[in-house]
């Protein structure tokens, strides 16, 4: 049976007093990421972004409250599905959809695409197209860490199909045995491509097989609410500077579209979007600052159109980059 939304977890961790998130701040992001998404969907519809595009719409609030919990410098590692990641983490707007035209002005001189995209000055490893790639990368990032004495946190996102992966397995086992700063951050959007996840393990919690088969400490928060993630990561990440070893959060949450863009979802059941919908990350936010008096309606609206803005202007600058040279194919390729 397919998970209700997250009204509630019984074990999402409150954020401790002198941690109050940070909810202005976690809704900007979460705006950002979505007008972001909403406009890379609209462009791969009309052939303006090649490649396959994988948004996470519906999924905003985890990339927020994750890379809220951050440093600067910690490290992070992402998927097929990482926009989000990366932007909330701080990479550059216009860059970002340069990088998804294929344009030279990119984060990867438009080489990598939607899949690919990194920036090691901010810690972003990259995101990466094979499924849980990114898991043993962050161990290694991890290891570096804590051998360099850098207090740097490593954290890998990751959806729950990645989970029967073996890299899975053995980067989690072995981080757990050198007691490794990680973060493992499923997102566990109850459907691994096409197939219903429950489907496809008899124990269904991803936190409980973290905790039974390698001894780490684990949570399960709403997916939907970024101040949940937020005081989640906050812990895990203190955990893991304090040297208690590696944590794995499993947020519970829903990607909108499909597990591509185009895909016609005949795999769902009816009405389960719409209710899912009814937890969208960026109503869930506004009501709470509503209610906390830290922002009216009004203001909130105009933090969204801000976001749209900026986005438009993104398109704006990638439509008008330059593609990259020829020649440019031969750069950064290594051979004996």
């Amino acid at each position: 049976m397919t998970p209700a939304p997250p009204e509630a977890q019984p074990d999402a961790r409150p954020t401790p007093p002198n941690q109050a998130p940070p909810l202005r701040e976690l809704h900007a992001t979460v705006a950002l990421v979505r007008a972001f998404e909403l406009a890379v969907a609209a462009l791969y519809r009309d052939g303006e972004v090649p490649g396959f595009v994988h948004t996470s719409l519906g999924q905003e609030a985890v990339a927020a409250g994750v890379a809220a919990a951050l440093r600067p410098d910690d490290y992070l590692a992402t998927t097929h599905r990482g926009h989000g990641h990366v932007l909330a983490k701080g990479a550059d707007v216009d860059a970002m959809m340069a990088e998804l035209f294929g344009k030279v002005t990119g984060l990867g001189r438009g080489k990598g695409g939607s899949m690919h995209i990194a920036d090691p000055a901010l810690g972003i490893l990259g995101a990466n197209a094979i499924v849980g790639a990114g898991i043993p990368l962050i161990v290694g990032a991890a290891l570096s860490s804590k051998q360099l004495g850098q207090d740097r946190v490593a954290v890998a996102f990751f959806g729950e199909g990645a989970v029967n992966q073996g890299s899975f397995h053995e980067a989690v086992n072995l981080a757990a045995i050198w007691n490794l700063p990680a973060i493992f951050l499923c997102e566990n959007n109850l459907y691994a491509e096409f197939t219903d996840s429950s489907t496809m393990t008899r124990i269904g919690s991803v936190a409980e097989r973290a905790i039974g088969g390698y001894g780490v400490h684990a949570a399960t928060v709403d997916g939907n609410d970024a101040a949940a993630v937020h005081a989640a990561t906050v812990d895990a990440a203190d955990r893991c500077r304090r040297g208690e070893g590696p944590v794995l959060i499993e947020a519970m949450t829903y990607r909108w579209h499909g597990h591509y863009e185009g895909d016609g979802q005949t795999y769902k059941p009816d009405n389960e979007a719409s209710r899912w919908r009814e937890r969208d990350p960026l109503t869930v936010l506004r009501a709470r600052i509503v209610a906390e008096g830290l922002g009216s309606d009004d203001e909130l609206d105009a933090v969204e159109r801000v976001a749209d803005e900026r986005i438009e202007r993104a398109v704006t600058a990638a439509r008008a980059a330059e593609l990259p040279a020829g020649e440019e194919a031969y750069e950064h390729v290594f051979g004996a």
